[in-house]
């Protein structure tokens, strides 16, 4: 199961607390309808987004979580639309060094490897 994968990959791979932030950017992204992720690593990005919600993050926290949480109970236009906004600010909060250095890391560290022969 995906859950289970994922769980144990971030048990294998912590993030920190800038990497968490990341997670947050990435979220916001999928729930903005902007990611062009293939679905199968929109689903594995949500998972670890779940896994990471209640680890602190060095520049977002509770206002981001809360405003995830209500995306997802009310995924129309305008909720989508503000949602963009606030990805927007998130990605400017965190530098692209830091975001880059996320990304490659759980690729690098096989995050997307579910369900392929390794």
């Amino acid at each position: 199961m995906t859950a289970d994968y994922v769980a144990r990959w971030l048990a294998d791979n912590p993030l920190s607390a800038s990497h968490v932030d990341c997670a947050i950017a990435v979220m916001l992204k999928i729930l903005d309808g902007k990611c062009k992720m293939k679905t199968e690593e929109k689903v594995i990005m949500t998972r670890l987004y779940d896994l990471v919600k209640a680890h602190p993050g060095e520049l977002m926290g509770d206002e981001m979580h809360r405003l995830i949480a209500s995306a997802r109970g009310n995924p129309d236009d305008e909720m989508k639309n503000f949602i963009y906004e606030k990805r927007v600010l998130a990605e400017t909060m965190i530098s692209r060094p830091v975001m880059k250095s996320f990304k490659a890391m759980i690729r690098q560290r096989g995050l997307f490897e579910y369900g392929k022969e390794i």
